[in-house]
């Protein structure tokens, strides 16, 4: 097989493209001259542009936006031998076979990837043990691994993530300069995972100024007016929801002493830049923390009951809102 010139596609979300990064390290490493690209979406190409292991960030968003001859123009200029459909995107699929591009890799669980991809990885993401990183070794299997990387293998390979420093808001800059320390509170998902009650996270940002650091909320506009209002009038707290870019954020968060949130994408972010990333789960599958649970050297994944009944059957449960402020308080600085 030819591997020159690798094109890895992902066009979902900032959680999602994160845990696909180390799979780049793993080509690079097996085949030190190749050149790989990485497709994803507009608001992910921050998070491809702070990893090493890329050579070149294509932007899904505004080739989507092309007329179909522009599209398939577009990838044949990439004049790539191997493209990795990490996230199964029907319309990707048939450019990517129109283009003729050599290696078409992709799971066999989509019909179109039949007709589309010639190597089909049969394998489930929904019903596995396994991690969602580890999960995306599986597509690398036909450019040669034998055996896919435990976790702790994965983590050592989060430090080729670099975002570059840039300037924040005034007042964010102003709450930095004047804090000693600071732990970010990210308490909202977009929908993307059960949540942890912003009352809790209140409590657990008093207990954390008791003990003599301060607390940042953030989030989007649209979910810091879900619960800017009840946040706490302190100095040492500062909401700066909607008011930063990702490139800002991830310089925000570079800059705390951790992070605190559920499954979702600024978890990842704080567990690569090696942060004390606390993550809140519920045990159900499959979005229990075997799954998702963030993967950097100073991570850590609490559930209130792994064996939750409720969680077990599939059921509705929100057992997540029982995990308490002094546990996670515990991890944050213990």
């Amino acid at each position: 097989m030819k591997v020159e010139r690798i094109l890895i596609s992902r066009t979902d979300s900032i959680g999602d493209v994160l845990l696909t990064l180390p799979i780049c390290h793993w080509i690079k490493n097996q085949y030190p001259q190749a050149k790989i690209f990485f497709l994803g979406k507009n608001y992910t190409v921050p998070i491809l542009k702070a990893y090493t292991a890329i050579d070149e960030v294509c932007d899904w968003t505004d080739i989507e936006n092309m007329t179909p001859e522009k599209q398939l123009a577009y990838f044949k200029s990439l004049d790539v031998d191997t493209i990795i459909h990490v996230f199964p995107n029907k319309t990707i699929a048939k450019l990517a076979k129109k283009a003729k591009i050599q290696n078409r890799i992709g799971t066999s669980h989509r019909l179109f990837h039949l007709f589309t991809c010639n190597y089909r990885l049969n394998f489930t993401r929904k019903g596995s043990e396994l991690h969602e990183a580890q999960l995306n070794y599986e597509l690398v299997r036909p450019l040669g691994l034998k055996e896919l990387p435990s976790l702790l293998q994965i983590q050592s390979v989060t430090t080729n993530f670099q975002p570059p420093k840039v300037e924040l808001p005034t007042a964010i800059s102003n709450f930095i300069a004047t804090q000693a320390s600071y732990f970010v509170h990210h308490p909202k998902s977009q929908g993307s995972a059960l949540e942890w009650p912003i009352e809790k996270y209140i409590e657990l940002a008093n207990m954390l100024l008791d003990a003599g650091h301060s607390v940042a909320f953030t989030g989007t506009e649209k979910e810091g007016l879900l619960f800017r209002d009840k946040l706490p009038e302190n100095p040492s707290i500062i909401d700066t929801t909607g008011t930063m870019s990702l490139e800002q954020l991830m310089t925000f968060i570079q800059a705390s002493q951790g992070l605190v949130a559920c499954s979702t994408g600024p978890l990842h972010i704080a567990a690569f830049l090696d942060k004390k990333a606390i993550g809140l789960y519920s045990s159900r599958k499959p979005i229990h923390p075997g799954r998702w649970q963030p993967i950097g050297r100073n991570s850590k994944a609490l559930v209130f009951d792994i064996n939750c009944a409720s969680c077990a059957a599939k059921q509705p449960c929100k057992c997540i809102e029982n995990i308490t402020p002094a546990n996670v308080l515990n991890e944050l600085i213990a």
